[in-house]
């Protein structure tokens, strides 16, 4: 096992033989007694922790501990530094905290007390290495905005690859919340128009009566309230791409005036007598089953054949179980960022809801369960309940103080065997318990190694 390597940087001879004695067995130790020194070897060596003196030298001409962080910090993003301080030092420490140190310790120093801020800062860096790691596998498996790896969405990229360059029109199907305007997003992005608009109107979100004017505009004194000349959608988006999602609620009327463009490509405004010529493609979007809507006559056949030239179909994501995971963790690092939130990550417990939940709200409702789950954790992993997850059985039954603390002890003692692989010698240390209590408590909760998965 390859030992993490910490930096100690102190003038004072005894310090640095004090802590290379306490910490030589855990890691690897390096020393500097000095800044230029502490410099080369940081930037030679790459250690993951630096424990450095903020009074390097009683020289004014020399550089100090502070004099140097910034430099140390530019080394390596992850680095993370420890201040070492005297009495009486303590607004240089917050000084140093705010300058971006992870923490600081107070001498006389007790090893022990320090050991403890040790792991912590550690910790905080292996999760946010595991963090980095993560957004680097997620751009792998990006397109676009589109993420995801299974079998049935890398054939929507691959699909999206093909027609992108050409001008074909193209119908997105797929159940609500499965990201069809992304994919809209995505074709045009990938197509020659992409520096121009890239219009979006839903059609089943604008009264019916007022649609018309949403889509091909009108003239002054077309209808009441019509005081100006206005254009619609269609002329915004001369050029570029306009995406007509929930296609399947356009009314019969606007149906013939749709089919009427992608058969001339003019439109001609309310109240207006000029034909105006446009330049657009048209991608349309529908969560209904259209051929039923034909049937019922509710959607023109010509015009359904005219915009289904392609057809690209989502998958819900109940049938993308590779990506379920994937997307959470974007998820997770998205809202993690924007509600300050820090290193958060999944136990093991919520990884196993995830799977194995239908998703009746596909990635809409992952996201909204995701979001949650980082504005209610009160720690670092996330747990089933911080994202909306409770059985039946839980619910009704009612909770002793007793009861809840063993299904605590018992959730975090899974979580520690799983992160740890099983290995009771490092789930014990994980735990802070010695071996002989871990079997006891494995034991008492009957647990086997498949309750990880």
């Amino acid at each position: 096992m390859i030992k993490e390597k910490i930096l100690i940087v102190d003038d004072e001879e005894g310090i640095r033989t004090q802590l290379s004695w306490g910490l030589q067995n855990e890691y690897e130790i390096l020393l500097a007694s000095n800044a230029e020194e502490a410099l080369v070897i940081a930037g030679k060596e790459r250690p993951n922790l630096i424990i450095l003196d903020i009074a390097l030298s009683p020289y004014e001409h020399e550089k100090d501990g502070l004099d140097i962080l910034e430099d140390l910090l530019q080394i390596d993003s992850l680095l993370k530094v420890i201040m070492i301080t005297g009495h009486g030092e303590k607004e240089n420490a917050l000084r140093a905290i705010s300058s971006g140190a992870t923490d600081f310790y107070t001498k006389p120093i007790d090893l022990d007390e320090l050991k403890i801020i040790i792991k912590r800062a550690l910790l905080i860096q292996r999760l946010e290495m595991e963090k980095r790691e993560l957004i680097e596998r997620i751009e792998e498996k990006k397109f676009e905005e589109i993420i995801g790896q299974s079998p049935k969405i890398a054939e929507v990229f691959k699909t999206i690859k093909k027609i992108a360059t050409t001008d074909v029109t193209v119908l997105v199907t797929g159940e609500s919340g499965t990201g069809k305007e992304m994919v809209a997003k995505a074709i045009h992005n990938q197509s020659l128009r992409k520096d121009k608009p890239f219009v979006t109107i839903n059609c089943g979100a604008i009264p019916e009566n007022l649609l018309e004017s949403e889509l091909f505009g009108h003239e002054k004194g077309a209808f009441t309230d019509a005081y100006a000349q206005k254009k619609g959608k269609f002329e915004y988006a001369n050029g570029g791409t306009i995406f007509l999602d929930e296609i399947g609620e356009l009314p019969l009327s606007l149906q013939v005036k749709l089919l009427r463009f992608l058969q001339d490509h003019q439109i001609e405004r309310i109240g207006g007598k000029d034909l105006i010529s446009l330049d657009l493609r048209i991608i349309a979007a529908t969560n209904k089953p259209l051929e039923k809507e034909l049937q019922i006559k509710k959607f023109r056949e010509d015009l359904y054949y005219r915009l289904s030239v392609i057809t690209i179909h989502l998958p819900p994501l109940r049938e993308r179980n590779d990506d379920v995971i994937i997307l959470a963790n974007t998820f997770l690092n998205i809202f993690s960022r924007e509600f300050n939130k820090g290193s958060l990550t999944f136990s093991h417990r919520s990884i196993k809801k995830l799977n194995d939940y239908p998703w009746p709200g596909n990635v809409r409702e992952l996201e909204n369960k995701v979001k949650r789950a980082v504005i209610m954790c009160q720690s670092k992993r996330i747990t089933p309940f911080d994202l909306g997850f409770s059985s039946a059985e839980e619910t009704r039954k009612p909770l002793s103080l007793q009861s809840i603390r063993e299904k605590t002890e018992k959730d975090v003692i899974i979580d520690a065997l799983a992160i740890n692989d099983w290995n009771i010698s490092n789930a014990a240390k994980y735990l802070d318990v010695s071996r002989t209590t871990l079997y006891g408590l494995i034991d008492k909760y009957k647990l086997k190694k498949q309750e990880e998965s």
